[in-house]
Formats: C-alpha cells, sequence, structure tokens
C-alpha cells in the first residue's frame, strides 16, 4: 500500500467526519446543542459548551483536511519523468496522426450516371 493510498484514505474519512460535524451544527441556535434539554442550565455539558466543541472540532477538522492534502500532493509518484510540462518546452514536437482518406475509384460517381 503506497503512501498517497493512505493519504487518500485518511482524506476521505477527514472529509466524512467534517461534513458530519457541520451537519450537526445549526446556525439558528437548534442542532444537537439545542437537543441536550431544551436551554435548561443543568444539561450535562451545557449548550454553550457542546457549541464551543462543535465549532473546535470543525476548525480541526478542515485543518487537518488542507494539511492531509497539502502532504499527499508530496507523496504522489510520479515515476521519475519530468514533472514539467511538454508544452513549455520549445524542443519538443508531438506528431498527430493524419486521418485517413477514403481511396478514390475511377469508376463513374452518381451525379455523372444522371448525365445523358
Amino acid at each position: 500500500m503506497s503512501t498517497f493510498t493512505i493519504f487518500l484514505a485518511l482524506i476521505v474519512v477527514v472529509a466524512f467526519l467534517l461534513i458530519v460535524v457541520i451537519m450537526v451544527q445549526n446556525p439558528k441556535g437548534g442542532g444537537l446543542s439545542s437537543s441536550f434539554g431544551g436551554g435548561g442550565t443543568q444539561q450535562l455539558g451545557g449548550v454553550k459548551k457542546t457549541t464551543d466543541f462543535l465549532d473546535k472540532s470543525t476548525w480541526t477538522l478542515a485543518t487537518l483536511l488542507l494539511v492531509l492534502i497539502l502532504l499527499s500532493n508530496v507523496a504522489i509518484n510520479r515515476g521519475g519523468e519530468s514533472v514539467d510540462s511538454k508544452a513549455l518546452d520549445p524542443d519538443a514536437t508531438t506528431t498527430q496522426p493524419l486521418p485517413e482518406v477514403p481511396a478514390t475509384n475511377d469508376t463513374a460517381t452518381p451525379a455523372d450516371s444522371t448525365e445523358k
């Protein structure tokens, strides 16, 4: 298993967790934070602490996702080839095959056969 594959799997997991954490939040005061007792101050953790946890976890997961994406770019196996574009190389010539032209027949064409 290559390093890039490991980074790719971690990126997918972190992205999924980030989606879940963002979907749990509700900007109007609802979401997970309101389901812990409906605004009372005697619930476990408290609404303020739940909101702080969701906010910190969102920023942490977003930062981790960015770092993993940048590190995966370093881990890509380029196969020892030059990574420069061939469009920038003035000495590189690329040829494309010409389209095949159908062979011409010496037989009469439909336009010639209608003449009388």
